[in-house]
């Protein structure tokens, strides 16, 4: 194979530390910190194929320019692909994604904010910090016995079940396309969204993003749950309209939430904003809650899953280059 010339985009240490052992002789690996934009697209000439994450920006515009620098493929190095404009890379440029890498990863973080919320943990760990060993406040419950819902039930979700199936937990899920072989053999049970809603102490999210699932959790959506319902997202941000979810638990119809996304998150998840303030409001008041529970999208973030990644993403970028089947191709 000729050379190989790739630019990363939004790369960060932990990216190069995994990508670079198993980048193949005679590659090139170039690591840009800068996200991926019409104001950023131009590092990108002269490379074959540009890496890129969550948070780049893949428009019209960005499109056409890769196309005129030279670059033939986009290899995604998440699953997730709201953030390409697919109708414009159609016989422009191929896209691949990294489809699944450890399903694992993402739902034992949902079920550490499951249980960080329930328990406290997060309240408890500053207590003890400051040496105060008072328990007031810090009530949680059985997990065993209570009903769980999964919106979604491909990898991530029906890893989910599993687990908390072996909590003593009552499963209920829902998907478009539900699986009944997988039903019988982890135990849980489809119903209607309607009916998750209305009977689950705890509700996961692991939906992708499309036009129909686009502020699923809304004003409306909120008004059939349990006034004391514990929200858990780790799937895309806008699958939750954040200003609903805040007037509710402003209200006390949500009682928890815990979201390692958030639907305005590129200009702050994966960055230290540490010496700056928060200027989106919506954010920064969820951030005041003490039963809202938020990370910066790092569900993913595991040994295993960064390195069926990086494994996935070259196999990718070797695949379109030898003219063999892009298995993992995104159609437009």
């Amino acid at each position: 194979m000729s050379r190989i010339c790739v630019a990363f985009f939004d790369a960060k240490p932990y990216d190069i530390q995994t990508f670079d052992p198993i980048r193949p002789d005679g590659w090139d690996f170039r690591y840009f910190r800068e996200h991926l934009t019409a104001n950023t697209v131009g590092l990108a000439t002269g490379f074959d194929a540009v890496c890129v994450f969550v948070n780049d920006r893949l428009d019209a515009e960005v499109i056409e320019r890769l196309r005129g620098g030279g670059t033939r493929l986009v290899a995604l190095r998440c699953a997730g692909y709201n953030n390409v404009d697919l109708p414009a890379a159609r016989g422009r440029i191929r896209v691949a994604r990294v489809p699944s890498y450890s399903p694992h990863s993402v739902a034992e973080h949902a079920v550490a904010l499951m249980l960080g919320l329930n328990r406290k943990t997060h309240r408890a760990y500053y207590r003890i910090r400051d040496n105060n060993f008072n328990i007031n406040g810090l009530l949680g419950f059985d997990m065993f016995g209570k009903t769980a819902g999964i919106v979604g039930t491909g990898r991530i979700g029906a890893c989910l079940a599993t687990i908390l199936k072996g909590f003593g937990m009552k499963v209920l899920a829902f998907d478009s396309f539900p699986a009944a072989e997988l039903a019988e053999s982890v135990g849980f049970e489809y119903v209607t969204l309607d009916q998750l809603y209305g009977q689950s102490h705890i509700i996961s999210l692991h939906c992708p993003l499309t036009p129909e699932t686009y502020h699923l959790i809304d004003e409306r959506s909120l008004a059939k749950m349990r006034p004391d319902v514990m929200i858990v997202n780790t799937s895309r941000g806008q699958l939750v309209d954040t200003k609903a979810l805040i007037r509710a638990l402003k209200t006390r119809r949500v009682g928890y939430a815990g979201l390692d996304v958030y639907e305005e998150e590129a200009d702050y998840f994966f960055e230290d904003l540490s010496g700056s303030t928060i200027a989106d409001d919506a954010l920064a008041r969820l951030m005041t809650f003490n039963n809202v529970l938020i990370t910066s999208h790092q569900a993913f973030f595991t040994e295993e899953a960064l390195l069926n990644i990086a494994t996935t993403t070259v196999e990718n970028i070797a695949a379109f280059f030898e003219d063999r089947e892009l298995v993992n191709e995104i159609a437009g």
